[in-house]
């Protein structure tokens, strides 16, 4: 086991996944810019590229051929925190100014047709990820948090059967490495390790004009070993971690040689994350704890899709999004609400050439309020949050 570096992958390819969070807490949906556009409505179902492999592998099966999927996430988040009578032992600071930075979110799939009924697929992408700095090093609730980082990297084979031209199964494996770094005022916490998962789903065409998809990506257990860093000494620190399981369920439908229409809802079994328990190596005695107390949550998504003309295709969606973060136990890390997705975008196919999706959302986030008590320092007041994504695909098929 490494202590924050992943010997395993090229430094810069860690970089390249280091998302900041767009879906509740710090799930990652923008797995694809052309759901992106939908607010990611009918995920499982659309299956309209290579990307499937990540919401739904029994997707491939809409696929003919070679297909191949690439893009990248533009994620900007804006956590901005106004104090309302924080109080400590060691004097005040600053509000800290915007924790959220720019990060991007990349991925790559593709789906190979082997026979009439059977397709495989491999996936790159980054289901989790968190990165929130305060801009002020020393602001008022330095003691709380100061950089928070989680990156995950998942790699996802995957194979589809079509049992009939109703049904069509779907499987994954997912190895996944996940990095995480937690600093305050007084400590530094980095870990690392890598874990295997897997994914599942359904596709059932009740029409040619109407699909309904399931999927099930499981939940990930971590054992992360790093080191706990104070001014005077570096202690070897493990912490068991949970990451969550996610159920979806989704509709498309062709309503008219124009339009078409599709839904979701999704279920994040966020419960599984209570706390993080730093446990000391060399003794077993538990160092310290970062305490979540999550709940789960829900997703719900519509969203549309118009042709224009016979190239260009318009998208537009909205998507509610229920955070698992409670009033009682919002922490400076995670100043997590619920949030309303606001997107639209566009496909133009330039046939054999391929497609090229462009997607843009806006993240409208309720103001979070906060009283996070650390020793003797309490950090009162409330942010004012919201985040913009923008993300771009490339799609072709052989």
């Amino acid at each position: 086991m490494n202590q924050m570096t992943l010997r395993v992958l090229p430094t810069m390819l860690l970089a390249a996944f280091s998302g900041a969070a767009s879906a509740a807490a710090f799930q990652l949906w923008e797995q694809n810019a052309s759901g992106l556009a939908t607010a990611y409505a009918g995920s499982a179902a659309v299956a309209d590229n290579a990307s499937t492999v990540f919401f739904n592998p029994a997707g491939m099966t809409q696929l003919s051929g070679f297909q191949l999927s690439a893009g990248v996430a533009a994620v900007k988040p804006n956590f901005e925190f106004s104090n309302d009578g924080s109080s400590g032992l060691l004097g005040t600071g600053s509000n800290g100014g915007n924790a959220g930075g720019l990060a991007a979110v990349p991925n790559a799939y593709f789906s190979m047709q082997l026979t009439p009924n059977l397709y495989l697929g491999f996936g790159v992408s980054a289901p989790f990820g968190l990165a929130t700095k305060y801009e002020d090093a020393n602001w008022i609730g330095r003691f709380q948090a100061i950089k928070s980082e989680i990156k995950t990297i998942n790699y996802n084979p995957s194979i589809a059967y079509k049992v009939n031209d109703k049904v069509s199964l779907g499987f994954g494996v997912n190895y996944q490495t996940i990095n995480a770094e937690l600093t305050s005022a007084v400590s530094a916490l980095k870990g690392d390790d890598t874990a295997w998962g897997w994914n599942a789903g359904a596709l059932f065409t009740l029409s040619p004009a109407m699909r309904v998809g399931v999927s099930y990506r499981s939940a990930i257990d971590y054992t992360l070993e790093g080191s706990a860093t104070t001014a005077v000494s570096s202690t070897p620190v493990k912490a068991s971690v949970k990451l969550p399981d996610t159920f979806i369920l989704s509709v498309w439908q062709q309503v008219s040689d124009r339009w078409e229409a599709m839904g979701d809802l999704s279920y994040t079994n966020w419960s599984t994350l209570k706390s993080l328990d730093v446990i000391n190596r060399n003794t077993g005695n538990q160092l310290t704890s970062e305490t979540f107390n999550y709940e789960d949550s829900w997703r719900f998504a519509w969203g549309a899709a118009y042709k224009a003309t016979d190239a260009l295709k318009v998208k537009f969606g909205i998507a509610y999004d229920r955070t698992p973060v409670t009033d009682n136990d919002r922490k400076a890390r995670v100043p997590d609400n619920d949030r309303i997705w606001f997107s639209l975008g566009g496909q133009y196919d330039a046939g054999k050439i391929g497609k090229l999706d462009l997607g843009y959302a806006y993240l409208y986030l309720k103001d979070a309020d906060i009283t996070q008590t650390v020793g003797a320092s309490t950090l009162r007041g409330s942010y004012e949050n919201s985040g913009h994504i923008l993300g771009v695909q490339y799609s072709v098929g052989f």
